[in-house]
């Protein structure tokens, strides 16, 4: 995230944001609630097409539309949120950017990568800046990985190994649409991981996977294998199932969902040529000796970092972004790439082999 003055941010919070919320379910209300802790933005409309949502417009005191294009073109908005399901998060986006509002859009951004590239031009013709909701980015824990990493704290990167295994609920699948593979946990939830694999220890060169749908027999599938290999020459493994009970996920060992006793068992492990780091409880391992090796005693020391409400930091950032004192700390290009990886997974797991990802291919 960018840093701004502190002449400039004091004058900043003097200019009022209005927002436009298309998509008021879960994550929507998500951000509803992150929005009423900053007196200086406010959402001067809803757009959805359920009946539910409407009653969630009433409850906050907001105007309803039952189209986006009606509350893009009744209202004087300076950004849109997009919170639909992923299916609809290209035509909402590109049509506010059309008309000249910047966007946070939910993540995964999109779902094919023809559409990461024409939101990407969209947004450039029309010159307006797409942020996306990868919110685990602004996280103190998240920035303190990332530096000890990429600042050599534990030496080279060797290798990752991580995990996010958590059963849903059954009626979580009660929607149609929740059983569609644009809704599986590759989309809903690897892509989280993936893009802080890529934030943290650096952007993705292949991927080979493996999908199964022995459980539920839906479209999408029950769980995931996968084998990176970094840009840098690290390695990494990955296992994601949405039908395991299990105390490994980031939600269980951060608490950032109330809805979630949370367990605190780290769900990775990086591993560098002079020590190890476990993620995201950051705890740092290293042995005593020099050069570190088996012969010397290894110990652990906790890496203090403060808990912030994600979203809250997320909202300001566009806020930011709007009145032209911040850059996106995760712009439609960055996002596009973690797209591209996740797509691999799906890619590599029909076709039996290992796919090698470009960055310039996809930007």
């Amino acid at each position: 995230m960018g840093k701004i003055q502190d002449g400039k941010k004091i004058n900043a919070y003097m200019s009022p944001i209005r927002l436009g919320l298309i998509g008021a379910g879960v994550i929507g209300q998500r951000h509803l609630r992150a929005i009423e802790a900053r007196p200086d933005i406010t959402v001067a409309g809803v757009a959805d097409i359920s009946a539910t949502a409407e009653e969630v417009a009433e409850r906050y005191s907001i105007p309803f539309y039952s189209t986006a294009k009606s509350m893009i073109h009744s209202l004087q908005l300076d950004g849109m949120i997009v919170a639909t399901p992923t299916e609809h998060h290209a035509s909402a986006t590109i049509e506010s950017l059309l008309a000249g509002r910047h966007v946070l859009v939910e993540k995964p951004m999109v779902g094919t990568l023809e559409e990461a590239k024409q939101i990407i031009d969209v947004a450039r013709e029309n010159q307006c800046h797409v942020l996306v909701g990868h919110q685990r980015r602004y996280y103190e824990l998240t920035t303190r990985a990332r530096e000890i990493v990429q600042q050599g704290e534990i030496g080279q990167l060797v290798c990752v190994t991580g995990q996010w295994n958590m059963r849903k609920h059954d009626s979580y699948y009660d929607p149609d649409w929740r059983k569609q593979w644009r809704a599986g946990p590759i989309l809903t939830n690897l892509v989280h991981e993936i893009d802080l694999l890529r934030y943290i220890c650096g952007d993705i060169h292949s991927i080979s996977a493996e999908t199964a749908h022995s459980v539920q027999g839906f479209e999408k599938e029950d769980a995931a294998a996968m084998i990176m290999r970094f840009e840098n020459g690290a390695l990494g493994t990955f296992l994601l199932s949405d039908q395991t009970p299990s105390p490994w996920s980031w939600e269980l060992a951060t608490g950032e969902n109330a809805a979630f006793p949370p367990t605190s068992q780290n769900a990775w492990r990086i591993m560098g040529t002079m020590g190890a780091l476990d993620f995201p409880n950051l705890t740092l391992w290293k042995h005593h000796g020099t050069p570190p090796d088996w012969r010397y005693q290894i110990d652990r020391r906790r890496v203090q970092s403060t808990w912030q409400d994600a979203y809250i930091r997320q909202i300001e950032h566009f806020a930011n972004i709007i009145r032209g004192v911040e850059e996106p700390c995760i712009d439609a290009e960055d996002a596009m790439a973690t797209v591209a990886a996740t797509l691999a997974v799906f890619e590599s797991a029909a076709q039996g082999n290992r796919i090698v990802l470009s960055r310039e291919a996809v930007v």
